[in-house]
């Protein structure tokens, strides 16, 4: 299926591959915030997807070399059901930093239907069954980034929209595309209007981490507000307790939070802070502060409190895997479906950053999270001269200052990633915050929690659904708006 195979590196055998990946991510990104920003609970029902069947085109590896022109397979979804033919619009919905294993059921759908759109979504480059390489060693990972992974998705709009026009038997025709996004996803939504406004009509970058952060105490303290006093108070003294038994007896508090694996205490602490803060990032907040509080007012054990929190609801119900945390297994370079976390870290390690530190005061995660651990992290794991040059993303991209036109930006209140994403609303590119209690990552496109998966989206559960009822009024009244001008562009100019 590959166009070309140059010395062995590059992957024939799809079958192989197929084998080794199931279906254990919603399509959407990844996971928590370390490493993934946004992996959610996979599923295997197929009423959360509107599509699982899978099609393939053949992808330039290097777009920025006019010498090397080998190619590799990328696999993408179509759901035409609501499309108005020949001539209504199409969604792009971008998949990020996980296997991307359909197109989600979420509000994308109801918004497919109520403008006749197409959806399409693209796997990103590496990630899934969309890997070029057999071997994810540092040196094959040269071309896994944001800059390859938009002109991925620029070449993809090309090669379908021509795709289309064969079918429809026409030439020269431009449907009218808009693109979507959550979380990563949501920023490669907004840089891909920034850098191709003539291919896109608009773009909605839901919780959009557009701006890349070396240290990014901000994370921690909006968990610390989302949680509240009482909270706060609760999960900072478990902190203190658990660093305190770990300097006596570190396997028993590991083996307790069902961490033992985990021989680095940077990556162990790591994985306790990730767990409170999923809580918040998702729209569960009561599943953790509930207990926490509960046991704190009846003077009960913290740590065996957390404890029972971290196992049957991060590891078990929410369906973390431990091994993400651990260094040894992000060395691991063979391709498979847990790959996700080593290719993720190397974007972390060498465009974006987002170093979650614990902020000087007021901390709500061990201080042995620091910018040092993250760097000998990326050192550990990929070797030598990897750091994130954070200064140069934000040069080429904007940060939060993004010039581009015609995107939407929106958050969650209680979200910790919304502190990297645009919050200011300026010239044709309007900002929204959902405020509720459970209000957290992607909830205009996710409802409430935004874990496990809402069918198209419920806003039911959300604390204000009045709240997500009212961005999404506005989201519908730029889409319709946008693509009327689009429309009325491509008429003026035939």
């Amino acid at each position: 299926m590959m166009m070309r195979q140059e010395e062995g590196s590059m992957i024939l055998p799809w079958l192989l591959l197929f084998l080794l990946f199931s279906s254990f991510s919603d399509g959407l990104g990844l996971l928590t915030s370390h490493p993934m920003l946004d992996r959610l609970p996979g599923s295997s029902s197929s009423g959360n997807y509107l599509t699982q069947k899978e099609f393939w085109f053949n992808q330039t590896l290097d777009h920025f070399s006019p010498f090397d022109h080998r190619q590799f397979q990328q696999r993408y979804y179509e759901f035409l059901d609501h499309f108005r033919l020949p001539d209504g619009p199409i969604f792009l919905k971008i998949c990020g930093e996980s296997s991307c294993n359909g197109i989600t059921n979420d509000y994308i759908s109801v918004l497919a239907k109520k403008f006749g759109a197409a959806v399409v979504s693209l796997e990103h480059r590496y990630y899934g069954k969309s890997s070029p390489f057999n071997s994810l060693k540092t040196e094959n990972l040269r071309y896994l980034s944001s800059k390859q992974a938009l002109f991925d998705l620029a070449v993809f709009r090309q090669y379908y929209q021509e795709s289309l026009n064969s079918k429809s038997n026409r030439e020269n025709v431009e449907n009218p595309w808009f693109v979507f996004g959550v979380s990563y996803p949501g920023a490669l939504s907004a840089w891909f209007r920034l850098k191709f406004p003539h291919l896109t009509c608009g773009s909605l970058a839901s919780s959009a981490v557009v701006l890349a952060v070396y240290n990014y105490t901000e994370f921690d303290k909006q968990i610390g507000k989302s949680a509240g006093a009482e909270c706060k108070a609760a999960l900072q003294e478990t902190n203190e307790l658990v660093e305190q038994r770990l300097a006596t007896d570190a396997k028993a508090v590991k083996t307790l939070f069902g961490a033992a694996e985990l021989e680095i205490d940077g990556d162990f602490f790591y994985f306790l802070a990730d767990a409170a803060a999923i809580a918040f990032q998702y729209g569960n907040p009561d599943k953790l502060c509930s207990p926490l509080v509960e046991a704190k007012k009846a003077g009960d054990d913290l740590v065996d409190a957390y404890a029972k929190y971290v196992k049957e609801y991060y590891l078990g119900s929410f369906g973390v895997n431990v091994q993400t945390y651990n260094q040894k297994h992000l060395k691991n370079t063979a391709v498979s479906e847990d790959s996700a976390d080593r290719l993720w870290w190397f974007q972390v390690c060498t465009e974006v950053a987002y170093f979650q530190v614990a902020p000087l005061n007021d901390n709500v995660r061990s201080t042995k999270v620091d910018t040092r651990y993250h760097l000998d992290l990326c050192k550990n794991v990929f070797g030598e001269g990897i750091y994130p040059d954070v200064a140069a993303t934000n040069i080429y991209y904007g940060g939060t200052k993004i010039a581009g036109s015609k995107i939407v930006f929106t958050n969650g209140s209680q979200d910790p990633w919304r502190h990297a994403s645009k919050q200011t609303s300026s010239t044709d590119m309007p900002s929204y915050t959902i405020s509720c209690h459970n209000c957290g990552h992607g909830t205009d496109l996710r409802g409430c929690p935004q874990a496990p998966l809402n069918i198209e989206g419920n806003a039911e559960k959300c604390s204000s659904p009045d709240a997500v009822n009212k961005v999404r009024q506005q989201i519908v009244e730029h889409i319709d708006l946008w693509l009327s001008q689009c429309q009325d562009a491509a008429r003026s100019a035939i």
